[in-house]
């Protein structure tokens, strides 16, 4: 999809910070309120804004460790795909989940306060899982860039 210049600048802006009002977007992206308001109306009609959240620092919130994991099913049936499909919607510490090539079928990324609740969680929740056959974890030891804005 292309998008004039003003159009990126406001989608970067609305990416940065969310809460901006009207006029301050329009001041930044050096449009005209009613413009800013029309084309922030447009995309989300047109399903480009899927959401407008707050970002939280996990630390903060008690998901202070990130750990990603990447999953091997222990084989593809429909029936084991929608499975684990149920599992990943079932648990919030799971707020990722990507199907991947590779060695692995998927790849988690996991929120969770500390080592020994993820040790729980991968023995109880993921392990104990009939539709998984294996995890291999890695643990976040620093996080050097993390960003939700996509490059436009």
């Amino acid at each position: 999809m292309a998008f004039s210049s003003t159009d990126q600048r406001l989608l970067r802006e609305i990416q940065r910070d969310a809460s901006l009002s009207l006029a301050q977007l329009a001041d930044r992206c050096g449009m005209a309120q009613s413009t800013v308001w029309r084309r922030m109306q447009d995309f989300e009609r047109q399903g480009l804004i899927t959401a407008r959240v707050a970002l939280l620092d996990p630390s903060k919130v008690g998901s202070k460790l990130c750990v990603l994991a990447a999953i091997t099913l222990r084989d593809h049936a429909e029936q084991t795909v929608a499975g684990f499909a149920q599992l990943i919607e079932g648990h919030p510490e799971i707020v990722e989940c990507y199907a991947t090539s590779g060695s692995a079928d998927y790849q988690l990324k996991i929120r969770v306060e500390d080592v020994e609740a993820y040790e729980r969680f991968m023995t109880h929740t993921l392990l104990r899982n009939e539709v998984v056959r294996g995890v291999h974890s890695s643990f976040v030891l620093k996080e050097l860039k993390s960003t939700t804005e996509l490059p436009i």
